[in-house]
């Protein structure tokens, strides 16, 4: 032997019958009597005879292979997703492919391509913070495949995505500063391409007008997300005549790079600045400063209910190829949880 796994044809070749019969006896054709059965599974152990998975996938039309494009794995919010989206895919015999964008739209678009030339039965997709155009996802409606987005969602209609009501949870934070004394709070936003971008922002203002508090939207500042832009947005509101006594960050790494430039600035962070986050990751517990209290957005549940959402349109489409469906719209409930351990201020 070569080393190469043996084929139908060699198989067929050393017994002397068809390689349909081969084929057959394989799959246990009733048509294929017992004992031919027998010799050619036999045979083919020994040759170490394994399936040509991509000819089934041809033959099937699918590949059993679902593409996951997210902005960072690095970030502990996306790698719990993908833990769910992985431990989900298992479970109905898929496998996943995982590719970055790192927050950069053309190669966002770039890997939409490759995953459509890899022929991936679905996408699963967390927008990039950069992507404001959005006919790569176009595109791949006219080859049928389907996508569910999640945490990140595209201002688009007719689209599949699972996230987390920020809009509440904004409505929460800003409610939970306002209890603990304060009436001059500011919001340090994301980039206006994010839709979550905008429910914060919602939620921001119906919290202080239902508090019978003026809304100010100088005291709202977007910033890209970085440790430099948020050092900008953090000055223009410490600079504002109605300076804010605690900041609504966009996420907890926003929070980090916020509180780090606050203690620069020899900012009393017990008396004169709170501030609240959103994501409830595990690096807060590790912050010598945290936030005093952050979002829980659930990125396991959220992952996890993408990948079912779309290994449901991926059956339904084998069932009914041109059936009409629904299009899933899943908001999980967002959960204030606040931060007690003894590195918060």
């Amino acid at each position: 032997m070569t080393g190469k796994p043996a084929t139908i044809k060699e198989i067929a070749k050393i017994l002397n019958v068809s390689v349909s019969t081969v084929s057959r006896a394989l799959h246990k054709h009733p048509t294929i009597g017992i004992t031919t059965q027998l010799k050619v599974q036999a045979l083919a152990e020994k040759l170490g005879y394994e399936p040509n998975q991509n000819a089934i996938s041809f033959q099937k039309g699918k590949t059993y292979t679902i593409g996951v494009i997210i902005p960072e794995l690095s970030e502990a919010f996306f790698s719990a997703a993908i833990s769910a989206i992985e431990d989900t895919a298992y479970k109905r015999n898929y496998t996943v492919l995982i590719a970055q964008s790192h927050d950069n739209e053309e190669k966002e678009i770039q890997l939409v391509e490759k995953m459509k030339n890899s022929r991936v039965d679905g996408l699963l997709i967390s927008v990039a913070k950069t992507t404001s155009s959005f006919a790569h996802f176009d595109m791949l409606k006219r080859f049928n495949i389907p996508v569910v987005f999640f945490d990140r969602i595209p201002p688009l209609k007719n689209i599949h995505y699972v996230a987390c009501n920020m809009e509440t949870g904004s409505i929460e934070a800003v409610n939970y500063l306002l209890q603990k004394g304060h009436r001059s709070i500011g919001l340090i936003n994301g980039p206006a391409t994010l839709a979550a971008s905008g429910e914060r922002k919602e939620g921001y203002i119906k919290a202080m007008t239902k508090n019978r508090l003026k809304f100010d939207p100088s005291l709202i500042v977007s910033c890209n997300l970085t440790e430099e832009g948020t050092r900008a947005a953090l000055d223009g509101l410490l600079a504002h005549k109605r300076r804010p006594t605690a900041i609504v960050t966009f996420n907890d790494y926003v929070s980090l790079y916020a509180i780090k430039h606050a203690r620069n600035l020899g900012i009393d962070l017990d008396k004169d600045l709170q501030f609240v986050s959103y994501a409830n990751l595990p690096i807060i517990n590790y912050m010598d400063y945290a936030p005093v209290a952050s979002v829980e957005q659930f990125p396991y549940l959220q992952g996890q209910k993408a990948a079912d959402i779309l290994l449901d349109l991926l059956s339904r489409k084998e069932q009914s190829p041109d059936g009409v469906q629904a299009y899933y719209n899943v908001m999980v409930e967002s959960q204030l949880i606040e931060n007690k351990t003894k590195n918060s201020y």
